[in-house]
C-alpha cells in the first residue's frame, strides 16, 4: 500500500473515520458497482460467461453480485494492453497505485488462465504481461514496482539505492522474481504457444539466476542494499542497508517480504520454497525450449541446494504443534514464528504449488498460524484472519481468509471462509486489502484488484468443485 494513503488513513482512524468507510445499502438491491461497460479496460467473453453461469447457477444472489463486482475486476480497471513491435504488451496496475508490482501482476491475471483456451484475445492479453515482465527484469532484477513510462522518476527517488527511471519502487523480494515463472509456465503448460519464451525471456532467467545466486551471500552481502528516510520501520533495511547478518547457508535472501515490508531475518522461509518451486519451473520450460544446457543444470543444482537448506534451516519444533515451518530464520539458529497473509506466505505455500496440502509439517504449521499462537492472527466480532504488520494490529486482510480456503480440503472450514468474505465487504460489494476484526466498515483500499480476482477465484473454483459449499 502507498505509504501517503495509509497516513492519511491513519489519522482519520483517530477520529473515527476512514478512507473508503462507505454507508450500508439496503439488501437485497444490491446496487449496481462494476464500472460500466463502454468504461472497462477490458472484456473478456469467457470471463462474461463465467460470470453469467456462475450468477444463473449459484442461488445466494449476494455471492452472484460479488463475484460479478469481484472476478473482473483486473480486466474492468487495472489492465492497459496493445501491440508493441508487433508484440502483445500489456501493463498492470494494482488499483489506487498506479503501478505494476510483479508480484500483483501475475496473481491479478492468474485466475483467467482457466479460461485462456477459450478466448483468444484474453490468451494475448496474458501474454503481453509476460512480455512486459520480461522487459521489467531486464532493466532491474531487483526491483519490485515499475512505471509504465520507463522515463518517469518513482516517487522515492531520494531513496538510498540504485533507483533507475521507469522503477516505481526497488525493494528486494524474492518472490517478484518467481511469480513470473509462475505465470510463464502455466501460460505454457496450458497453451504451448512459446511466441513469448524468446532470447529476452531466456535472459531474463539466466538474470534471475544471478539475482537468487548473489542473495545468497556466499560472497559478502552483494550488489543490493536499500535504506530509506521515514518513521515507519518496516520500510527501511537496517545495518547499512544489508540487513542483520545471516549465515551462508545456501537460503537466498529476501530483504523485503510480499507485503513489502522489510524482513527481521533475511531467510524468508515461504519464498525461499517459492524459489524451489520457480527454479524447477523454468528449467523445465528451458529444456523443452531448447534452452542453454548449462544454465538449465544451474537451475536445477540450485533448487536442490535451496530445499536442502530448508530442510536443515526452517524446521524448528514448537511446545504445542510439534515441528513447524519457520516464517524467518538467519542459519545462525534464530527463527520468527509468525506469517504474513501476504502471498507467500507459510499458509500459501500448497497454493503456489511449493508443498502438498497433506505435508504434515504444513498441518502443523497451519494450526499454529491460524490461532491466537501467531501474533498476526487477529480475532474479532466481524470476522478472524491473518493480517501482517504492513497495516498494524486487529487489521485482517481477505487475501489471507480466502488463501485459507483455498488451501483447505475441510468443506466446514471452505464455507466459513466464503461466509466471512461475504459479510465483511463493508457494504461496497468488493474486497479490501484490510479491514478491522470488529468492523469491516473500517477498511484500506477499496481498490485492490488482487484481492478482488482472488476471491472471484476461490468463488469460482468452489463453484466447480463443490458447488454445495455456497448454499
Amino acid at each position: 500500500m502507498n505509504r501517503n494513503l495509509f497516513l492519511k488513513n491513519a489519522a482519520l482512524l483517530g477520529t473515527g473515520m476512514m478512507i473508503g468507510k462507505m454507508p450500508a445499502f439496503a439488501k437485497p438491491d444490491f446496487p449496481t458497482v462494476r464500472v460500466p461497460a463502454d468504461k472497462r479496460h477490458f472484456t473478456s467473453a469467457a470471463v462474461e460467461g463465467a460470470i453469467k453461469e456462475f450468477q444463473s447457477k449459484v442461488k445466494d444472489q449476494e455471492l452472484g453480485w460479488l463475484f460479478g463486482n469481484c472476478f473482473p475486476n483486473t480486466l474492468d480497471t487495472t489492465v492497459t494492453h496493445k501491440t508493441e513491435g508487433g508484440r502483445p504488451d500489456t501493463y498492470v496496475i494494482t488499483g489506487d497505485i498506479d503501478a505494476m508490482w510483479l508480484r500483483d501482476s501475475t496473481a491479478q491475471v492468474w485466475p483467467y488462465l482457466h479460461f485462456i483456451k477459450q478466448d483468444q484475445p484474453l490468451q494475448q492479453l496474458v501474454a503481453g504481461v509476460i512480455n512486459r515482465q520480461t522487459a521489467c527484469i531486464l532493466r532491474d532484477p531487483y526491483a519490485n514496482a515499475f512505471y509504465d513510462d520507463p522515463a518517469k522518476v518513482g516517487e522515492w527517488k531520494d531513496d538510498d539505492t540504485d533507483m533507475k527511471p521507469g522503477l516505481h519502487e526497488r525493494k528486494w523480494e524474492i518472490d517478484s522474481l518467481c511469480y513470473p515463472i509462475r505465470l510463464a509456465h502455466k501460460y505454457w503448460q496450458l497453451t504451448g504457444d512459446t511466441s513469448p519464451f524468446d532470447a529476452s525471456w531466456q535472459k531474463a532467467i539466466a538474470l534471475t539466476l544471478k539475482t537468487f545466486k548473489e542473495q545468497q551471500r556466499k560472497e559478502g552481502n552483494g550488489p543490493y542494499r536499500f535504506q530509506r528516510k521515514t518513521a515507519w520501520a518496516t520500510d527501511g533495511v537496517p545495518m547499512n542497508g544489508y540487513g542483520y547478518p545471516v549465515k551462508p547457508v545456501g537460503l537466498i535472501c529476501s530483504a523485503f517480504r510480499p507485503s513489502d515490508d522489510a524482513t527481521i531475518y533475511s531467510f524468508l522461509v515461504p519464498s525461499n520454497f517459492f524459489a524451489v518451486t520457480s527454479l524447477r519451473q523454468a528449467a523445465t520450460m528451458l529444456g523443452k525450449l531448447n534452452g542453454e544446457k548449462t544454465l538449465i543444470s544451474e537451475l536445477t543444482a540450485l533448487a536442490s541446494e535451496v530445499e536442502q537448506a530448508l530442510k536443515q534451516h526452517a524446521v524448528v519444533t514448537h511446545p504445542q504443534y510439534g515441528k513447524v515451518y519457520a516464517y524467518e530464520v538467519n542459519g545462525f539458529g534464530s527463527y520468527n514464528l509468525m506469517d504474513d497473509a501476504n502471498v507467500p506466505s507459510l499458509l500459501g505455500m500448497p497454493y503456489l504449488d511449493a508443498m502438498p496440502i497433506s505435508d504434515p509439517i504444513y498441518q502443523n504449521t497451519r494450526k499454529l498460524i491460524l490461532s491466537l499462537n501467531n501474533p498476526f492472527f487477529f480475532k474479532g466480532k466481524a470476522a478472524e484472519g491473518i493480517g501482517g504488520p504492513h497495516i498494524g494490529l486487529d487489521m485482517i486482510w481477505p487475501i489471507g481468509i480466502t488463501i485459507r480456503g483455498m488451501t483447505s480440503n475441510n468443506d466446514k472450514e471452505i464455507r466459513e471462509c466464503i461466509q466471512m468474505l461475504k459479510k465483511n465487504h463493508g457494504s461496497t460489494g468488493f474486497m479490501h486489502e484490510s479491514f478491522h476484526k470488529d468492523d469491516p466498515t473500517k477498511f484500506t483500499r477499496s481498490w485492490f484488484a488482487w484481492a478482488n480476482t482472488l476471491f472471484g477465484e476461490f468463488l469460482w473454483e468452489t463453484y466447480k468443485s463443490k458447488p454445495q459449499l455456497l448454499a
